[in-house]
């Protein structure tokens, strides 16, 4: 092998290497790594193949593969031990600078790409016969056993490489558009990429300046000429028009300034400025078949739910940028939306209902009103955790897409899926790169929304050229730098450009064809739309479900999250502030339909509203539930051919169903008006009657359960033994996978059974469903994300820190570390009977004066609720930050709806400052 040692990071770049690398042992400045490369069999006789071979990987040698069940690749052992001698004095010898390290193209890939080159593109492609001359040469001179020759042939198969492959007309016939800028900082979340300036936002101090919009032309020797460049600023996300002359793209001045939309010449004249609006980050645009623009923007306020980052929803706007119009309604983010051939929106989303936080982000599609969004692939798969930034394989309705992380950038291994295969598993994943990294796809499994974090390298910004051929990022192998690169289907891949900080977003500045536009379904006048079901027991876990039994469809909004504290109750993630035992959402029924005998509903629901669906039996008890969500647009009629039926299928033909021939359904909410469901307003009650007489501190039923509805420091009693003793089964944040029917809620769950069986006659009927309904809805507790503590304890408990740091030293119970969902150790106090809090019975003798400087805490914490009830109680204000909070949303929410307003009457509106400035 030819030495590197000595080599800078670009030479050893233009060697253009292409293996799985296993170890990096560098020193500062150079590049040392052991590397292994597999020959197909038309090359494996070859001296260059045996080189590989001797390196490890042959057809029975080193087993060299990704482990999805650990944090990184995983070496396997050698099958032999010289095998093993030999893999030891490498890594020795490259450590010490004594071996060299290097990689090879491959010869085989090579003479693929350029035979499919050459068939493909005929007279564009004129010197494919010299190319593969040339490859024969090399391979022919690579049979000498001469130390000398192999080293030459190493570099003439490098130089051949990159000649041959930047030749690909599809690549030199256009500029490359692409952006210069600093890997975003790491953060909590693959959609934390925009480090909002705003007041009060939780990651504003994260932004890394620095960046430039480029073009690179291959055909003029590699030029690189600057569009824009700013040193306080960032550049990113951009698009080019179907005409191959103008480009939008989304663009932050300095720290102080947000994201805004700009459109620019393909010669970098002619800037001009879209969107204005301050204190909200526009991004991810891209054009529409009728020259509208789509986009990303924070401009409806919310929050992740399981932390505390801003989100975002998908908009449309006029060419001009007037008339912007929200057409995305999910509770946390929609982004990295690109254009499908038939005219429909392809984005990543990420929503949850009722299931685990980091297994539940997929790529959806929707039509360019709004309308009709749609799964395309892995809302149920649990692997990878974060399924974003893809864009459809030219002739096909593939996607090539990043899979990636929750915990982690917006990277990953690049993956090609087909859907028509399935909506979820391995089954669509056609190849990934690496292509070890297709290991870690998994259907089913808890908590492996971070199995591809360890990937590498990393890949970021896919843009399919061809079927055969996919420009990209991806990481260099000096630390976090991003590279230009050229991958195919043949294995090649090829570093077309690099420059620091790192390059991003690679795509032709050429025309491209013009989708259909997709004609509008949705009205500017309506506040509702309709959906109908065409059989619920159409579905794939509706199986062994008789017609009859279900009886009626239960419709539930899953609010977003508009607020939150810096204190966390830790469920399945960190609530904050505290919301439920396990889940993060809080639920508002907005009423029950009719399902009729064929098993068909018909009904209407409020517009932009995120909802999902419950089937219940003759007793209103729950069979089945959704556990994500979707929307209807003012006008729009939606439906599906049954629950949780497989996407792929048709309606049947044939008899109308039932529910089509009446009007749809109204909804009549629940027990009253619509509201934000409170356990204990709308379930401790029943309780309270029925049965706290017997099970209450100090009863003798206490020991087996206590269902006072006393607040503790952050739920109540009858919640947290509920929970805690596990008389409740319910999924929490569940699991990815769909869930069979009867396998959660009120049928499941041991206090229903009991209060069913034992209880029916003294509960009246509303009073049991109450009950069971609370537990179908996946046992919620506080009916807002808002609070009146934000600083304290889980931001719900009325004790200051002091005050709850003294308590503890004073019983000796840890209360400040058991704000957890498993850490809990049942009811610490009461802050309505302060005297018979639980942690007061450390203390033998009650007039102790610790017990009595503990009680006269407690009492001030059951003052301090008087004064300021938190969000379960009546009298509930939020505090001044939160109110300043939803006085921000209800003013961005008035400025969507005179957007509307515009659009109905045909007046143009433009940006204007909704909301506050500033705030406490």
């Amino acid at each position: 092998m030819r030495s590197l040692r000595g080599r800078t990071m670009d030479e050893c770049m233009r060697r253009q290497p292409r293996v799985l690398d296993l170890w990096n042992v560098g020193a500062t400045g150079q590049v040392w790594s052991l590397r292994f490369q597999a020959f197909p069999p038309s090359v494996e006789d070859s001296p260059l193949a045996r080189r590989g071979r001797e390196g490890g990987q042959a057809k029975q040698g080193l087993d060299v593969r990704g482990d999805s069940t650990e944090s990184g690749a995983r070496l396997a052992r050698p099958s032999s031990a010289p095998t093993r001698a030999l893999i030891v004095l490498l890594v020795l010898g490259i450590a010490l600078g004594l071996v060299p390290a290097t990689r090879a193209a491959n010869p085989a890939a090579l003479r693929n790409a350029i035979l499919d080159l050459t068939g493909t593109f005929g007279p564009r492609y004129p010197r494919g016969g010299e190319f593969l001359q040339r490859l024969a040469a090399i391979e022919s001179r690579s049979a000498r056993p001469d130390t000398a020759a192999l080293a030459d042939t190493d570099d003439a198969l490098a130089a051949l490489e990159r000649e041959a492959l930047l030749a690909n007309p599809l690549l030199c016939e256009h500029p490359i558009l692409f952006v210069v800028r600093r890997q975003y900082r790491p953060d909590h979340h693959n959609t934390a990429t925009f480090f909002p300036p705003a007041a009060h936002e939780h990651n504003d101090g994260q932004f890394t300046p620095g960046g430039a919009l480029k073009t690179l032309d291959l055909a003029q020797g590699g030029r690189v000429t600057s569009l824009l460049e700013t040193a306080d600023g960032v550049v990113r996300d951009p698009e080019v028009h179907f005409d191959g002359r103008r480009i939008v793209f989304a663009f932050r001045r300095n720290a102080a300034d947000s994201y805004h939309l700009y459109e620019i010449q393909a010669d970098g004249s002619g800037l001009r400025q879209l969107t204005t609006a301050p204190d909200v980050d526009d991004f991810d645009p891209l054009y529409l078949p009728d020259d509208a623009i789509a986009f990303s923007s924070t401009r409806e306020p919310k929050y992740c739910a399981c932390n505390r980052h801003l989100m975002a929803n998908l908009y449309r706007m006029d060419a001009d940028g007037a008339n912007i119009c929200q057409i995305g309604k999910s509770t946390l983010f929609e982004g990295h939306g690109v254009l499908t051939p038939d005219g429909r929106i392809l984005y990543d989303r990420w929503e949850y209902v009722d299931r685990n936080f980091g297994d539940a982000q997929a790529l959806w599609t929707v039509h360019p009103d709004g309308t009709s969004h749609a799964i395309y692939w892995g809302n149920n798969t649990a692997a990878p955790g974060a399924v974003i930034d893809a864009r459809i394989v030219p002739g096909t309705h593939r996607a090539l897409c990043v899979f990636g992380s929750c915990h982690d950038r917006p990277w990953g291994a690049l993956a090609l899926v087909d859907p028509a295969l399935g909506l979820d598993g391995p089954e669509p994943v056609l190849r990934t790169w690496p292509a070890d990294a297709r290991q870690r796809v998994r259907a089913n499994g808890w908590e492996l929304f971070d199995a591809f974090a360890s990937v590498s390298p990393k890949y970021e910004d896919p843009y399919p050229l061809s079927a055969t051929y996919f420009l990209c990022s991806r990481t260099t192998g000096a630390g976090e730098q991003m590279g230009l690169y050229l991958i195919d289907v043949f294995g090649n891949e090829l570093l077309v450009h690099a420059e620091p900080p790192g390059c991003f977003d690679p795509m032709p500045l050429a025309p491209s064809p013009r989708p259909p536009v997709l004609p509008p379904a949705r009205d500017f006048e309506s506040r509702t739309g309709t959906f109908y079901v065409q059989n619920v027991y159409e579905g794939t876990h509706m199986t062994g479900i008789p017609h009859g039994t279900v009886r009626s469809l239960r419709v539930v909004e899953s609010p977003e999250k508009r607020f939150w504290t810096r204190p966390a109750w830790n469920g399945q993630g960190q609530e904050a502030p505290a919301m439920n035992w396990h889940d993060f959402g809080n639920k508002r029924i907005l009423g029950t339909v009719p399902v009729e005998p064929d098993g068909s509903a018909y009904f209407s629901v409020p517009a932009d509203t995120f909802v999902y669906f419950q089937l219940l039996d003759a007793d209103g008890l729950m069979i089945q539930s959704m556990r994500s969500g979707t929307i209807v647009q003012p006008g729009e009629r939606a439906g599906c051919v049954g629950c949780h039926e497989d996407r792929r299928t048709t309606p049947r033909v044939g008899r109308t169903p039932l529910a089509l021939n009446r009007p749809p359904s109204a909804l009549g909410g629940w027990y009253g008006p619509p509201r934000e469901f409170s356990y204990l307003r709308d379930v401790q009650p029943v309780f309270d009657k029925h049965c706290v007489g017997c099970h209450d501190f100090g009863q003798k039923a206490a020991a087996v359960l206590i269902l006072a509805g006393d607040r503790d420091l952050v739920f109540n009693t009858s919640y947290n033994e509920l929970w805690r003793k596990k008389l409740i089964h319910v999924v929490g944040a569940g699991p990815p996978e769909i869930q069979a029917p009867y396998a959660w809620g009120a049928h499941a769950s041991p206090i229903i059974r009991v209060l069913r069986d034992r209880y029916r006659d003294r509960l009246s009927p509303e009073e049991l469903d109450r009950v069971v309904t609370w537990v179908d809805l996946n046992a919620p507790y506080y009916p807002t994300y808002a609070s009146a503590y934000p600083d304290h304890h889980a931001g719900r408990c009325p004790l200051t820190p002091a005050q709850l740091a003294q308590l503890q030293k004073l019983t000796g119970i840890p209360l400040a570390d058991l704000a957890s969902h498993n850490g809990n150790r049942g009811p610490a106090v009461s802050f309505d009977r302060p005297e018979l809090s639980p942690c007061l019975a450390v203390f033998p003798n009650p007039n102790d004066p610790r017990a009595l400087e503990a009680l006269d805490i407690i009492r001030a914490g059951h003052a301090q609720l008087a004064r300021q009830p938190e969000a379960d109680a009546d009298g509930f204000q939020p505090c001044e930050r939160d109110a300043w909070r939803e006085a921000k949303y209800l003013a961005r929410r008035d400025a969507e709806l005179a957007r509307r307003d515009a659009i109905r009457s045909g007046r143009k509106q433009y940006d204007a400052n909704p909301g506050p400035a500033a705030g406490p």
